[in-house]
């Protein structure tokens, strides 16, 4: 439950900050060109390789 728990937030976190946190796309305006497959392809590598750094760092503990 708790691996599940931190996926979920870190995915809260990183579409909270792209939607509704970067109005002037100051942090991810170098997108800006990109279309909407390759940013979902971005933020599911973003997500998973922070779940899989995540994981490896706890791993001790689980």
């Amino acid at each position: 439950m708790g691996l599940f728990a931190t996926l979920l937030i870190i995915m809260l976190v990183v579409m909270a900050d792209v939607i509704l946190f970067d109005k002037d796309r100051k942090r991810w305006g170098w997108m800006k060109g990109w279309t909407n497959g390759q940013k979902a392809l971005f933020f599911a590598s973003f997500i998973a390789v922070s779940f899989i750094i995540y994981f490896v760092i706890s791993a001790k503990y689980i």
